[in-house]
């Protein structure tokens, strides 16, 4: 696989983990919008509130993971994306401000009547960023985004059938992964009568995501035809047969009330989706710009890559964690009162799995920077890294090596 690739594959995973976790919170903004009122309805907006609380302001690493990257390596896609597309893209950005705005307000809230105003203006916000990132992908899809600066149309570049129907296929979807996901915490938490109610509503959005998803194929058919024909009958059409299989799996999961592996299916259905739309779009990322054109110099893309992967080994287990504790209902729970003060062996424990964390890190960083990349500051930089990862990874090996040679008492 070309260097190239690489940087456009974690900004595919990156989206995918942006789509699913962030969408799923858009999506509960979509639920709190239709709930209604009483006191079902306050019950419903309350489990969404509570549900996003711990991972809202989270999800939003995967945002900037993807547009750093994007900046990196594709610089002039970025540019040409960022000047023809500022519309759509500051409507999102003001819609994740008063998102993550409404969501802080509400713990301030003083009655049930500020409560519902509140929430009407976090589910708006939730509703408007989902179609707004929508149609900035229907105006890349459609290649209505010409490279250089500011060089495409301001309104019709995202006002226009693709977009539309890709940003109406947002907010589907994120509705239907929010009312998987609600599902299932109703479940944990033993609330059968919102269980119920979340139920029907997500039996009710996989449907009508399907139905947008289908529909709009026709829409791609005439206002992107080269889109459609390698969604249909090129490369993309092995993500759109895993997408349909995997929604049809989610529907029925839902209806069996096997709510955690559907949470899985819904994910895998996004994913397959985004997938379908890469492997269509190849190898142009605009119009008349192909990937390997939009590139930086190989060695930026080095150190790119070598700065991901040594990065994730030190964040991405602690963000796993995270969302783990989160699925499984455990994140907030004391098992154990906390002692007052953190004690020797404790510390010496958490000292020792950051420790291994770096020199996982600095491994991976000067074994990259040595082998891949050519320039002498790049292998200088390799030489330091690896040094590092000694003066990490000796002390914990010490310690451990002492620890197995001690008699147990």
């Amino acid at each position: 696989m070309h260097l190239y690739l690489w940087p456009l594959i974690f900004i595919l995973a990156g989206l995918v983990l942006y789509v699913v976790l962030a969408g799923a919170d858009f999506g509960a903004g979509f639920w709190q919008l239709s709930a209604g009122r009483g006191p079902a309805a306050d019950e419903l907006r309350d489990a969404a509130h509570h549900a996003i609380g711990p991972v809202w302001e989270a999800n939003h690493v995967w945002l900037i993971f993807v547009l750093t990257v994007a900046w990196t390596a594709y610089p002039r896609a970025l540019t040409s994306i960022a000047s023809t597309l500022a519309v759509p893209l500051f409507l999102a950005a003001i819609g994740i401000i008063f998102r993550g705005l409404a969501y802080a307000l509400r713990a301030g809230a003083r009655t049930p009547s500020e409560r519902r105003r509140i929430d009407s203006l976090f589910a708006v916000s939730s509703v408007v960023t989902p179609f707004a990132l929508g149609t900035v992908v229907g105006g890349i899809a459609s290649r209505r985004i010409p490279v250089g600066n500011a060089q495409g149309s301001e309104w019709t570049s995202w006002l226009n059938p693709t977009s539309v129907a890709i940003g109406a296929l947002a907010v589907a979807t994120s509705a239907y992964m929010a009312a998987v996901f609600l599902c299932a915490d109703a479940h944990r938490h033993g609330q059968s009568h919102l269980e119920q109610r979340l139920r029907r509503r997500a039996l009710l959005a996989g449907a009508l995501a399907g139905a947008v998803a289908v529909a709009a194929l026709p829409v791609l058919r005439l206002d992107a035809h080269r889109l459609f024909h390698h969604l249909v009958a090129g490369a993309g059409v092995i993500g759109l047969a895993v997408s349909f299989a995997a929604g049809c799996a989610t529907l029925l999961l839902v209806y069996q009330r096997r709510y955690e592996p559907a949470r899985y299916s819904a994910a895998t259905a996004v994913a397959a989706v985004i997938a379908g739309w890469a492997l269509a779009q190849q190898p142009l990322l605009l119009r008349n710009l192909t990937i390997q054109q939009a590139a930086a110099p190989r060695t930026t893309l080095v150190a790119l890559i070598v700065a991901i992967i040594g990065g994730g080994a030190i964040l991405f287990p602690s963000l796993a964690l995270l969302f783990r504790l989160t699925l499984s209902g455990r994140l907030g729970q004391q098992h154990a009162p906390v002692p007052e003060k953190v004690g020797p062996a404790a510390l010496r424990t958490f000292r020792a799995g950051l420790a291994v964390r770096l020199a996982i890190a600095a491994l991976i960083a000067g074994i990259g920077l040595l082998t891949v990349a050519t320039a002498p500051v790049a292998h200088a930089f390799g030489v330091v890294a690896l040094l590092a990862a000694i003066v990490c990874g000796y002390g914990p090996l010490v310690r451990g090596s002492q620890d197995e040679g001690e008699p147990e008492v």
